[in-house]
Formats: structure tokens, C-alpha cells, sequence
């Protein structure tokens, strides 16, 4: 039986989306014209135009609705910045699916508070890139919830080196905090020759392009993050076997919170069988490895 939150036994087909990125709008180089489009043509069903919303930006939330149509969809974002965590830094707080009229800065905002409105406005919330600006459990434990963390950052990866935060998140997880794992661009296309574009997304399950469902569908952890390789089934069957297919990979692991992992490498691998009978731990995840170096990984999944 899968499990509910493991999108592949889920109904509908998958959409491929990017929800971190900025336009001119903020402090991106790309109008948001030209941010659509350059998503739209490179084989992109969905994107969250998320500029930051910042006093010096005006703390405006980007209308993309324009660029809708039946082929194509844009869900209304934002990343927030209220207060500051540990390290003094100001908040990065993604929120996706968010009203045009929500208030993006009230005086006194925390993380915390502003996490609480946007989830109770309906939105997907995740801190943002917590390698690259030394945002710490604690910080994250002021929230009342979240629904994801960023397990990879492009734009983080291109500029420090520091783009991957899944150690972050099994941290998390070993707490007891049941988050989802997103992969995103955060596109400011400020280095064309590094390039901060294409480099993770979301394939979201859902059985239409519409905003809402797509919506529904992550606020439900119906999504498989990544940088290029893709899943096409994950499955268990009955308690202790765990069927993985996807594309060629090299490589193949279940993941959980113990140090080791279960794994099968070789050339083209479409697939993979793991007998789980005697793993110890309370939530696993998949990793597949491409010969490109491409992984795609699905959000923890918790057993029992």
C-alpha cells in the first residue's frame, strides 16, 4: 500500500513547476514578463513568482494571473522577511498560493506570526535555504508549523556552494517535525555564466493544472522534488518491501534516520526492490542518482 503522503498512487498526472524565484519586481533581472516566459519555454507547466517583499520593494506581492492560460499556470507568491532569526539575519519565508490583498508586513511581525497568517490565508509555507544564511532548528522550532523546508537551492548552490540543506531537514525529522522537501531555482538570473535557472523544481501529482488544485496538492505533499533524474513509482508492498521505478540512474537509496542506507548502484537502472525488514526508523525517503549527477528524492515518508 502507499502510503497518502507519496504523490504516484495519487490520481492525475504530474506538473512540473519551479515556486522560488524574482523579477524585476525586486531583485531579479528578469521582468516578470520575461520570467514567465523563460519557464514557459523550456518545458515548465507551472511557476511562483515570489519577489521579496521588502520596505524597498514596496512589500508588494507580484500579480502573475495575466499570464494564465489552459497550457500554463502561475501560482501568486511571495518570500516574507519579518523579524530576524538567530544570527541576526531577517527572515526568508517562502509562502505560495497566497490572497493579492494579504498584509505581507504588520509591525511586531515575527517568523512565527507570519507563517501562522499565511497558512491560515491557505498558503504553502517553507523556510527557505537554511545552509546558506545559518538558519538553525531553533529558528525553525519558533513556528507553529511549515509545510516544507528547501532541500536544494539553485541560486545558493551557483553563488556560495552551499544549496543543498538536507542534512537540515533530517535533523528536523529526527525532532519529530513531519516536513515536506522542495527543490527550487531561486532565479535572480544575476550570472549567465553559472546560470541560477533549471536548476530544481517540484513535479506536483494532481489531476488538474488548475491553481487550486495545484495548491491542494502540495499543501498535501503530493510532490517529488528535483535537479534533473525523475521517480515514476514508489510502492510499498505489504511491510517490509519497498518497489522504487524511475529514470536511468546509477544509483538508488532509501534513506532514514540511522547513519547508513539501504542502496543499489549500476548502470541504467530503472528500478529497484528493498527489503525493509530490518530497518529501524520512523520515516524513510528515496533518493535516485543520475550519470549526470541528477538526484530527485521523495519527501519523507513516516511510517506508522
Amino acid at each position: 500500500m502507499t502510503p497518502p503522503t507519496l504523490p504516484f498512487a495519487q490520481p492525475g498526472r504530474f506538473y512540473r513547476g519551479n515556486l522560488h524565484g524574482h523579477s524585476t519586481n525586486s531583485d531579479g533581472r528578469w521582468t516578470p514578463a520575461e520570467y514567465i516566459r523563460q519557464y514557459r519555454q523550456n518545458g515548465y507547466d507551472f511557476v511562483a513568482l515570489t519577489d521579496h517583499c521588502t520596505e524597498d520593494h514596496g512589500f508588494d506581492i507580484s500579480d502573475t494571473r495575466e499570464f494564465r492560460d489552459d497550457e500554463f499556470t502561475t501560482l501568486i507568491g511571495a518570500e516574507l522577511h519579518p523579524g530576524q532569526i538567530e544570527s541576526g539575519s531577517a527572515w526568508h519565508l517562502l509562502a505560495v498560493g497566497l490572497p493579492l490583498d494579504f498584509e505581507t508586513q504588520r509591525e511586531g511581525d515575527s517568523g512565527a506570526s507570519v507563517a501562522r497568517r499565511a497558512m491560515a490565508a491557505g498558503a504553502f509555507v517553507a523556510a527557505t535555504h537554511p545552509n546558506w544564511y545559518a538558519f538553525t532548528v531553533a529558528d525553525f522550532e519558533t513556528l507553529d508549523a511549515a509545510d516544507a523546508v528547501e532541500c536544494y537551492n539553485g541560486g545558493c548552490d551557483v553563488d556560495t556552494d552551499r544549496g543543498y540543506s538536507w542534512h537540515f531537514i533530517d535533523m528536523l525529522l529526527h525532532r519529530g517535525h513531519r516536513v515536506g522537501a522542495i527543490a527550487v531555482d531561486d532565479v535572480h538570473a544575476g550570472d549567465e555564466s553559472l546560470g541560477d535557472f533549471m536548476r530544481g523544481w517540484v513535479y506536483v501529482k494532481t489531476e488538474s493544472l488548475e491553481p487550486e488544485a495545484l495548491l491542494r496538492a502540495l499543501k498535501a505533499g503530493h510532490y517529488y522534488s528535483s535537479t534533473g533524474a525523475q521517480i515514476h513509482n514508489v510502492e510499498f508492498q505489504g511491510r517490509d518491501k519497498l518497489l522504487v521505478e524511475c529514470s536511468p540512474a546509477r544509483q538508488i537509496l532509501v534513506t532514514g534516520e540511522n547513519a547508513g542506507a539501504l542502496r543499489i548502484s549500476g548502470g541504467g537502472l530503472r528500478g529497484a526492490e528493498f527489503d525493509l525488514s530490518e530497518v529501524e526508523s520512523r520515516w524513510l525517503r528515496v533518493t535516485v542518482r543520475d550519470e549526470a549527477g541528477g538526484r530527485a528524492w521523495t519527501n519523507p515518508v513516516w511510517l506508522g
